[in-house]
């Protein structure tokens, strides 16, 4: 698991904005009639409408898409009783997760009592505001009762995570490993570890599922709940007092089929699990670390099903798999309720999907998870955790629940409402998910000039925990250790290379006279050259000391790429080099090029720049279709310029028979086909284009600065296309993040054939 510095956390928690959530309105409010039409005199008349039927408060407020997530912070995990001040930054990363997953919009609600009637009450004074109540990080067996009075007193869905998130995830992985083994639910011998709120959910629901009451051994941290036992005894946890001699964990797994664990760490020795049945069910979900690990099994039992809480292991149960998809169908039919049959909705569309196995696997997934199989099987159980076909499947599944079972206000159909959930899947997650999957499985060694800059030692560490490159920093070793001490950043293992002192500094100057004497460099200028870290970056590139470079933060674009065009040279085929960057919209992805080193390229160039803006496409799988950009379309306007424009896209045609590419038009026909096909039927740009070649550098660049501060995207690059290794130049604004993926990416280039 990457580690996570106190000073990281804290920094990722304050900068940019205290906190991480924020309230934003979703309708225009700049002019004084919008003014009006938000609040006073417009305002009534929505007022007027859910006096006269309530309902029509889910047509013209938020309440339709808005939870409060509740806590007192009695039971924050791994936490324990902090409070509801302290647990109000978990209460917020809820929200991060519900919006992020599911589009569910969020307020934390943190009660600063412990009396549970104060909650209850809480609840049910807001209940006006919400359109459902997600329970969080409250005590047991407190959590119960109010979970219970609120499901009986409120007219919105209420549910508690830590108890239902757990069991409905284990529960699909459950189903399926009995199928795997071969297992009768009925027949089936569960010993579930941890009687708080998770350990007593699982056990209701597998009960539900099928699993017989007398087959059910609860353990807690007093040993085996049995008849007639009295200490540490409350009413949810006497309902599953079983007559049996077994007082410990070790007697209860004797034998049985399936161990559930909702713990701590190491509970389960090899020992116990070297005595249950032929083909254990094991799920150890103790978090950070499980009862038992998986290598520990291994040493003794090698047709164990595991599952465990990490995503380091296969089939993980992450309750981000659960309660973000749940909300959206019950919102979505506005239930007013989540009643076991939604649970139960929950469970079997998650156990299903997993059985599709490769069967409809989206790409991204596909390429997020290169070199792993997707085939039905003891290593793949339940769905992973970023799999968006998750929300389509398990959302549509409670929503169809709910108004089968009458607790839903309205009916939908189903085969729309799978539709519009598509619309929630957003790409810039999607595609840079595959990216630093893909720079994982094999990462490279990254050169970053500017080793003593705050961002790149902040970037660097992310880089080193996630294992998305080697990085190698440029600069004096003392500096650059001392400034990453005092921003708390771990460089420790972090390779540092002084250009001044390099053992490699003679062997570059050669090199570099070879290279360039021609241009006029003798031996001084080169070693002078490589006293500035950025030509001995680059040289260090070119000589396969490191696999690729970023940098760019110090410097002007121009002045960044220069040493990488003179050193590192282009690649056998290309005749300049282009500059694209990914622009990634919530639906649609799109490469623009050339938007830094081309200025007003030739026909010939503009078709260079056509081509490697195709061949960036493929590189992040996308089928390139290319429009070449003017402010006219197919010669409504004839004049130099166009024709230029026209003549390029022949010239292209005419290298690559197979491209799809047409131009020159405007930028609303290229992304829009149906708006296009009825005006320009002979174009032979049949799809929505997604790489836009610009007819000059100040268009381009021009285009890349709207979209990312206007345009509601995200924007990454630009990638120095066409260079014989991959030399990729930061904005000097680049953030944090923003230099993580674009080491990220020039990994990536790196591992293909460049």
């Amino acid at each position: 698991m990457a580690m996570i510095t106190k000073k990281e956390a804290l920094a990722y928690h304050r900068e940019g904005g205290a906190g991480k959530i924020e309230v934003v309105p979703t309708k225009r409010c700049i002019t004084q009639r919008d003014l009006s039409l938000a609040y006073t005199p417009g305002v009534a008349e929505p007022c007027r409408e859910i006096v006269q039927n309530p309902d029509d408060v889910f047509l013209y407020t938020s309440r339709a898409n808005l939870v409060a997530v509740v806590s007192n912070g009695t039971a924050v995990l791994g936490l324990g009783n902090i409070g509801a001040l302290a647990g109000k930054p978990v209460m917020e990363g809820k929200g991060v997760l519900f919006k992020r997953f599911a589009g569910v919009d969020v307020f934390d609600i943190e009660v600063d009592s412990e009396d549970p009637e104060d909650i209850i009450k809480i609840c049910k004074l807001l209940e006006p505001t919400f359109g459902g109540i997600n329970l969080e990080d409250i005590r047991a067996p407190d959590c119960f009762y109010i979970e219970e009075r609120l499901i009986e007193e409120m007219d919105i869905p209420v549910f508690h995570d830590d108890q239902h998130g757990t069991a409905i995830i284990s529960a699909a992985a459950f189903l399926n490993a009995l199928e795997l083994t071969g297992r009768r639910i009925e027949e089936t011998q569960v010993v579930f570890c941890g009687a708080g709120a998770a350990g007593i959910a699982c056990a209701d629901l597998y009960v539900r599922l099928g699993v017989r009451a007398e087959n059910v051994l609860l353990v807690d941290s007093r040993g085996v709940i049995y008849e007639g036992r009295e200490k540490g005894m409350n009413p949810y946890k006497a309902r599953f007092a079983r007559p049996t001699e077994a007082r410990t964990l070790a007697d209860a797994l004797k034998g049985a089929d399936v161990f559930v664990g909702v713990s701590v760490a190491g509970m389960v020795t090899p020992e116990m699990v070297r005595t249950m049945a032929d083909r254990p069910l094991i799920f150890a979900m103790a978090n950070p670390d499980p009862e038992i690990t998986p290598e520990e099994v291994m040493e003794v039992r090698d047709d164990a099903i595991m599952a465990t809480g990490r995503s380091d292991y296969p089939n993980q149960v992450n309750n981000v798999l659960g309660f973000p998809f749940i909300f959206r169908g019950a919102l979505d039919v506005r239930a007013r309720k989540i009643n076991i049959e939604m649970k139960l909705a929950a469970v079997r569309a998650l156990a299903d999907l997993a059985r599709k196995g490769e069967q409809g696997l989206p790409d991204e997934v596909r390429r997020a998870y290169e070199g792993e199989r997707f085939e039905f099987g003891p290593r793949y159980v339940i769905p992973k955790p970023f799999d968006p076909r998750v929300l389509v499947w398990e959302a549509s599944g409670v929503a169809q629940a709910a108004m089968e079972t009458g607790v839903a206000r309205i009916q939908i159909d189903l085969d729309e409402y799978r539709e519009r959930l598509e619309r929630y899947r957003g790409r810039f997650y999607a595609v840079l998910r595959s990216v630093m999957a893909k720079a994982r499985r094999q990462p490279k060694r990254i050169v970053f000039p500017e080793g003593v800059e705050d961002r790149v030692l902040r970037a660097v560490q992310i880089i080193c925990s996630e294992e998305i490159a080697d990085p190698i920093l440029l600069g004096n070793e003392v500096d650059i250790r001392a400034r990453a001490q005092e921003l708390g950043v771990d460089i420790s293992a972090v390779q540092i290379i002084d250009p001044r002192t390099s053992d490699k500094a003679v062997y570059y100057r050669r090199e570099l006279v070879n290279l360039r004497s021609r241009k006029g460099v003798t031996g001084r200028d080169a070693e002078r050259l490589l006293y500035r870290r950025g030509y001995f970056g680059v040289m260090m590139v070119r000589m396969g000391d490191a696999n690729g470079l970023v940098a760019g933060l110090t410097k002007s674009y121009p002045e960044s790429i220069r040493p990488a065009l003179e050193v590192v040279g282009l690649a056998e085929g290309h005749p300049r080099a282009a500059g694209v960057y990914l622009v990634i919209q919530k639906d649609r992805v799109l490469f623009f090029a050339d938007a830094s080193v081309n200025g007003e390229p030739t026909a010939e160039e503009l078709a260079d720049i056509a081509g490697l803006g195709a061949a960036t496409a493929r590189w992040f799988d996308f089928t390139p279709a290319v429009a070449i950009l003017s402010h006219s379309s197919f010669g409504s306007v004839r004049s130099e310029d166009t024709l230029r424009l026209q003549a390029a896209v022949e010239i292209a045609r005419e290298r690559w028979p197979d491209l799809q590419i047409d131009g020159e038009m405007q930028a609303d026909l290229a992304l829009d086909a149906a708006r296009r096909a009825p005006r320009y039927p002979f174009s032979t740009l049949k799809d929505e284009a997604n790489v836009l070649i610009f007819p000059n550098l100040h268009a381009a660049h021009i285009a890349v600065r709207l979209m990312d501060v206007a345009g509601e995207a995200h924007v990454v690059g630009p990638l120095l296309m066409g260079m014989r290794s991959p030399v990729n130049s930061l904005q000097p604004t680049a953030t944090v993040e923003d230099i993580v993926n674009l080491t990220a990416i020039t990994v990536l280039q790196a591992q293909k054939e460049y």
